[in-house]
């Protein structure tokens, strides 16, 4: 099973090198890394083009304007040529260097279409300390009308599956990862397997973990997607998974 990576770049010098180095490390090889850069006006570059002989020819990338994160990863998906997609961002990093190989474990046996797991979330200052743990493995479908979902970096996906209901909606500027969920999982009801491990650790300071102005842009657009898809909920309804997320920083 071939997997492909995706992580898209803009101005991503300061942490660029720990996700780069958390894929190398993987004991796993059968996969392809893409880069979709931004034209990044910073270092970007030069740690791509220094790391690229690192991956013996399983690294690509490109670096040219964009509209928006998310645009960026629908590059990388029309690069792709993997069986198996995930997104890692340029922020982030593999927690150890089993994930991809729990990956194609948990295509493992019964027929699925995608697998996910958990995250969690660190201080820019100190990345050893956990400030909270997203675990998915409580997630069920009906909760995406409060909308919770899986944690999206955990979630890997068979390419086909991409193929037949799309991609990312670049209409959303902070919650197309919401809208693809809901739309491969709540509305199409794609097969998923949850594997009980960490995949990915994440740094705080994300577009959607930014302050009230984040929040308040999340709520509206999870409020268009639902109409959108015909998905019964109210503001109400989404405020209640604060509630949860209090408990995972607890």
């Amino acid at each position: 099973m071939k997997i492909s990576i995706i992580t898209a770049t803009y101005n991503s010098e300061r942490t660029l090198r720990d996700t780069m180095e958390s894929v190398l490390r993987q004991t796993y090889h059968d996969y392809e890394y893409i880069i979709v850069d931004g034209v990044s006006k910073d270092g970007t570059l030069d740690i791509i083009r220094e790391y690229e002989p690192r991956f013996e020819g399983r690294m690509r990338y490109v670096s040219e304007p964009d509209h928006g994160i998310y645009d960026a990863m629908n590059k990388g998906f029309a690069l792709a040529t993997g069986d198996v997609v995930g997104i890692l961002n340029s922020d982030d990093f593999y927690t150890s260097d089993d994930v991809l190989q729990s990956v194609v474990d948990g295509f493992g046996g019964e027929y699925v279409d995608a697998v996910y797991a958990d995250v969690h979330y660190v201080s820019c200052e100190d990345l050893s300390r956990c400030v909270r743990y997203y675990s998915s493995g409580v997630f069920r479908r009906w909760m995406m009308r409060f909308g919770m979902m899986p944690a999206h970096p955990s979630f890997y996906c068979r390419r086909a599956v991409y193929t037949q209901y799309g991609i990312f909606d670049t209409a959303y500027r902070i919650a197309a990862d919401f809208e693809i969920m809901l739309r491969l999982l709540f509305i199409h009801r794609i097969r998923t397997r949850y594997v009980k491990k960490d995949f990915v650790t994440m740094r705080l300071g994300g577009a959607s973990t930014t302050g009230y102005g984040s929040w308040s842009l999340i709520m509206k657009e999870h409020l268009q997607i639902m109409k959108k898809h015909g998905v019964v909920t109210n503001r109400f309804l989404l405020s209640l998974r604060y509630i949860y997320k209090l408990f995972e920083y607890l």
